[in-house]
């Protein structure tokens, strides 16, 4: 069967399953099942696949079809035009994450705490774009932090990034000049409606601190002043409809200058906030 041939064939399956994107999704599966960029596919439209490949190529589609995430498939996810490992043990990435980076970027800083880093993306990002920049990253699971490392190595952050194991602040030593974090913050009654795509591939305590999906805001933000420098900032992600409860929650803490920050849909998705 040539490439062009298993595309077609491959997309008709997909689309049977409720695939949104069937196109694009057995495109990224088929040049990861080949070891090439997925823009050199057109390229190969002809060639003919071993047995091999076109059985794991089916394995993959299957999978695909059982709702599992093409990241947690291919075992990685784009993110700021860099790939980070990711598997059952961290949140996926998302593209509206990348607006925290954006603010956490136009700001002066030297060091920088992430608390909850998951894959590492964030702090690994902002590593690698400010490389005067040194950072604690932290993660309550160790499992994810194993994953975090390997990604820091990926990308060359390894020497400026401290990867610790701790429930939010109950082992950081120090000031930083920064505090960013973009921590479970959906609802349980929110939670409960996700689709399974979401719900049987991301760790669930990443998603969720249960209640009214505030409770990591209030761990976060009653405890951030005194593990920041004067003047310190601190950056969270938030849900579209939390700005206002998570500004009360920064105001009644004591931080001045709040500002909330749009993603590109133009919803509410990053509260700055500076510690006076």
């Amino acid at each position: 069967m040539t490439v062009r041939a298993l595309v077609l064939a491959s997309q008709g399956k997909l689309r049977d399953c409720g695939i949104e994107n069937p196109t694009r999704d057995a495109r990224l599966l088929l040049a990861n099942c080949l070891a090439i960029e997925v823009h050199k596919l057109n390229l190969l439209d002809d060639r003919v696949l071993s047995k091999d490949e076109v059985s794991k190529f089916w394995r993959m589609v299957d999978e695909r079809c059982k709702l599992k995430p093409v990241s947690k498939i291919i075992g990685y996810r784009a993110f700021w035009g860099r790939n980070f490992e990711v598997n059952e043990h961290v949140l996926d990435p998302r593209g509206d994450t990348e607006t925290l980076v954006e603010v956490v970027l136009e700001n002066k800083f030297k060091t920088m705490l992430e608390l909850g880093t998951g894959s590492g993306a964030i702090a690994i990002t902002v590593l690698a774009e400010r490389i005067d920049a040194t950072c604690v990253a932290t993660d309550i699971s160790e499992l994810a932090l194993e994953i975090a490392a390997r990604n820091s190595k990926i990308h060359g952050v390894q020497n400026r990034l401290t990867l610790l194991q701790s429930d939010w602040f109950s082992k950081i030593i120090g000031r930083f000049d920064i505090i960013v974090s973009n921590p479970p913050y959906i609802s349980a009654k929110e939670y409960n409606k996700l689709g399974n795509e979401v719900v049987d591939y991301d760790p669930k305590i990443s998603l969720t601190p249960g209640g009214d999906g505030l409770d990591s805001y209030r761990q976060i933000i009653s405890n951030a002043r005194e593990k920041l420098r004067k003047n310190g900032q601190i950056f969270l992600e938030i849900g579209y409809s939390q700005a206002e409860p998570v500004k009360n929650l920064l105001d009644v803490a004591g931080f001045s200058k709040i500002k909330v920050h749009k993603d590109l849909g133009s919803r509410d998705r990053v509260l700055s906030a500076e510690a006076a």
